[in-house]
This record gives C-alpha cells, sequence and structure tokens, in this order.
C-alpha cells in the first residue's frame, strides 16, 4: 500500500473513531472534527476509497474496509501510545500531550515508535514498583 500523508491518516482516523461511536462516519461530522470543509472531506475520501481503505459513495456512510480499519487502529494506536508517553512520562498538560502526539504519530519510524512503545511500558512498571522513590523525584522538579 501507498504510504498515506498525514492528512490521509488523520482522515482514516476520524472515519474509525466515528465509525465506533455512531456506526458509520458522516462527511459532515468529519469536516467537523477535523475542522475543514465538506468538499475537502469529498476529495479525500474518495482518495482513501481507491486505496481500498474505505467503503464510499456520495450521500452514503462512511465505513471503513478491512485493511482500512486494521491500518486506522495502528494509527491510533500510535497516536494513544504517544499522547500518553508525553502525559505521564514527559508530565505535560493532556492538551499539549494530544497536540504534539498529532504531530510526531505522523513522522515516526516503526522503529522509533516500538521503542517508545516499549520504553514506556518499561518506565510506567519502574515508577509503579518505586512509588516512593519517584515520588521524591517529582518532587524536586516542582
Amino acid at each position: 500500500m501507498d504510504k498515506l500523508t498525514p492528512s490521509q491518516e488523520d482522515y482514516l482516523e476520524t472515519i474509525y473513531v466515528e465509525s465506533r461511536k455512531n456506526g458509520c462516519a458522516k462527511v459532515t461530522d468529519i469536516a467537523k472534527f477535523l475542522d475543514v470543509k465538506k468538499a475537502s472531506v469529498t476529495g479525500a475520501l474518495n482518495n482513501l476509497s481507491e486505496k481500498g481503505l474505505i467503503n464510499y459513495e456520495p450521500y452514503s456512510p462512511i465505513t471503513l474496509t478491512k485493511k482500512g480499519e486494521e491500518t486506522a487502529k495502528k494509527i491510533l494506536l500510535r497516536h494513544e501510545v504517544m499522547a500518553n508517553f508525553l502525559k505521564n512520562i514527559l508530565n505535560l498538560n493532556e492538551e499539549e500531550a494530544v497536540v504534539n502526539a498529532c504531530k510526531m504519530e505522523h513522522i515516526m519510524t516503526e522503529k522509533m515508535f516500538e521503542r517508545i512503545h516499549i520504553f514506556s511500558y518499561f518506565i510506567q512498571d519502574y515508577i509503579k514498583e518505586n512509588a516512593e522513590f519517584c515520588n521524591r523525584l517529582k518532587d524536586l522538579y516542582k
């Protein structure tokens, strides 16, 4: 499959989230969520449909193909892992973590993502096992 652009990844992720919430996605909901015009959504949907990632016909509900759902899940996992890493490990506030995760999820190589994912689990386990020590360190950086 061709590599998706960051914009296409955002559309696919939005369709996945909307489909989970409502059973399908609609052009108006996607446009509102991504803060873009309906015409932009239509162009992106045609492109994603050509790539075999979504089922799309004008004026019909939008659903993901099996391949589209698998791809969207991977994109969402990258987003969630990065947001959690930035929030829980680097101690950024929720908004800043989400904004940065959205940017970072598109530029990471698979190798970098895998290593951050593993490192994140390792650090979170370490923090749980060494809570007293970690709390003392936290107090130093207030």
